[in-house]
């Protein structure tokens, strides 16, 4: 194993792990393995992959908490461009951290990847003028099976590092950004409610 670090259980929530690949550098640039089936499987990690997706969004962009009711994703994460500050909040009725939630700053530089095991919501913020966010998946996307939860959820209590006051709803009218930034969502996250 030797080209990915693994930290299992992130925030103590078992299904979380971060990756640290192994990065080969010199002035000419770098090279890493952002993928490798053998050594995620030395680290206990077997996922079937089926989808790679990317996605690029602006400074203050929230995207989130999406999850998918009867065909759950696992998702590997990362940035390319930029940094987001990407969380995970376990939906797994039964888990002693249901309801928990655990976040990592991702960037292009730190070249940190987050796997989110199946049964979870997922989200992130972008914390710089742009980020480009790749992700591969073990489902597809089934559009009549999304389910969402308000990024903002008293009851979860994710520490964004935003201003702003929980007002009833997931709407980010009034929230921004520590550089005041505007918090920017789709008409759709803005209507998910909260999870209990």
């Amino acid at each position: 194993m030797g080209q990915i670090k693994v930290q299992k259980n992130v925030g103590g929530i078992d299904g979380l792990y971060i990756i640290e690949p192994a990065v080969h550098g010199d002035s000419r640039g770098y090279f890493m393995e952002t993928y490798n089936k053998r050594d995620m499987e030395e680290a206990g990690l077997d996922m079937n992959f089926v989808q790679d997706n990317q996605s690029m969004s602006t400074k203050g962009v929230l995207r989130g908490l999406h999850f998918q009711k009867q065909y759950p994703q696992g998702k590997l994460v990362r940035v390319i461009k930029g940094a987001v500050f990407d969380v995970a909040v376990d939906m797994r009725k039964g888990s002693k951290t249901f309801g928990k939630w655990f976040g990592v700053e991702l960037t292009a530089d730190n070249k940190k990847q987050f796997y989110i095991s199946e049964g979870f919501a997922h989200g992130f913020l972008v914390l710089s003028d742009e980020a480009e966010f790749c992700y591969k998946v073990t489902d597809f996307y089934h559009p009549n099976d999304e389910g969402g939860i308000a990024w903002n959820d008293p009851g979860i209590g994710i520490d964004w590092g935003v201003k702003g006051e929980y007002k009833g709803t997931a709407d980010p009218s009034g929230y921004t950004l520590k550089d005041g930034s505007p918090i920017i969502m789709s008409d759709k996250d803005k209507k998910w409610d909260k999870l209990l």
